[in-house]
């Protein structure tokens, strides 16, 4: 009896063990920004070593932080938009950066050099950055892709979903990120606020 409760402790222990392993702890321990909350500085690398920071980019009348990735259906529905978004917008003062949170280790096609590849074949204009540090955490971000529009004091003005419609973009009505930084060139906040992201779940880095 002794022995199989000791068996059994030990195979409880694994299984705490290996679903505590799955989450990084900033998934754990971080919380996330709300709406309204200044958002610090952060430093990641692009998958080809080059560090940036958002305070590269200070002075800006806003940001725009997407969380998205290579091998999501959805990432790939939204990606066009998102170079669109990136080309409309940096010029007036709202730069754009593409974050990649999933494991290489559980999506290989997420891995540094398939980043590149996608980054080269699609000519990004904008950096597209490893998550290493768990920045997806301090956001809140679960999704891909999932966007923060952040106003000129890097408030967060703005979380969710770049459209109402994931399919097709001649099917969008509502363009819920281009309407957020209109209001916030206008010097009001965003009618709408916050919306849910349709897309994969992020698989964080351990």
């Amino acid at each position: 009896m002794k022995t199989l409760i000791v068996s059994i402790l030990g195979v409880l222990g694994l299984g705490i063990a290996g679903i505590s392993g799955f989450f990084s702890p900033l998934d754990q321990d971080v919380e996330p920004y709300k709406l309204g909350e200044v958002v610090s500085d952060f430093t990641l690398s692009t998958f080809d070593g080059k560090s940036i920071s958002l305070s590269d980019y200070s002075g800006s009348k806003g940001y725009i932080i997407v969380f998205t990735c290579n091998t999501c259906p959805y990432a790939k529905l939204y990606e066009d938009r998102i170079m669109t978004l990136a080309n409309k917008y940096s010029d007036a003062g709202f730069p754009l950066l593409a974050i990649n949170s999933n494991d290489p280790a559980l999506k290989p096609g997420d891995s540094e050099d398939e980043m590149a590849k996608r980054s080269n074949e699609k000519k990004y204009t904008f950096p597209y950055l490893v998550d290493t540090e768990g920045v997806h955490a301090q956001f809140g971000a679960t999704k891909t892709p999932q966007v923060y529009v952040l106003d000129g004091d890097k408030k967060l003005q703005y979380i969710g979903a770049i459209d109402d419609n994931p399919q097709s973009e001649d099917g969008v009505e509502i363009r819920y990120v281009e309407d957020a930084i209109s209001a916030i060139q206008s010097g009001s906040s965003p009618g709408t606020k916050e919306t849910r992201a349709i897309g994969c779940t992020i698989k964080p880095r351990t």
